[in-house]
């Protein structure tokens, strides 16, 4: 376990908590927050397991390491790029959705 993990870890206690308390006390951007954290953390988490296992890669002394060390390499970049993509995309259709509540709740349903 490096510092991503346990930092990850942390990230998605501290949010569960505060979005608990958020939810709690009725204060919904102490929540949002709290979920966001939440987010982080998994992001996080997930960072730290990438690099555990490109070290782990990285430390075998077969001939042929180097190269599944690269190709370990590789598909970790390509699983963070499409982490941050999976990530940005829900973000983006929370706010979609939120917009569309709240035009709903001014009458507006244009969208």
């Amino acid at each position: 376990m490096n510092q991503d993990n346990a930092g990850g870890k942390f990230d998605q206690i501290a949010g569960k908590i505060k979005q608990g308390v958020g939810e709690a006390v009725g204060n919904e951007k102490l929540a949002n927050e709290g979920a966001a954290e939440q987010v982080k953390g998994h992001a996080k988490e997930a960072w730290g397991n990438v690099k555990d296992a490109a070290s782990d890669t990285h430390d075998s002394t077969s001939a042929d390491a180097h190269v599944r060390a690269e190709e370990a390499k590789l598909h970790a970049e390509q699983a963070g790029h499409d982490t941050r993509n999976s990530i940005t995309s829900a973000a983006e259709h929370l706010k979609d959705s939120i917009n569309r509540g709240i035009d709903h709740l001014k009458g507006d349903d244009r969208r």
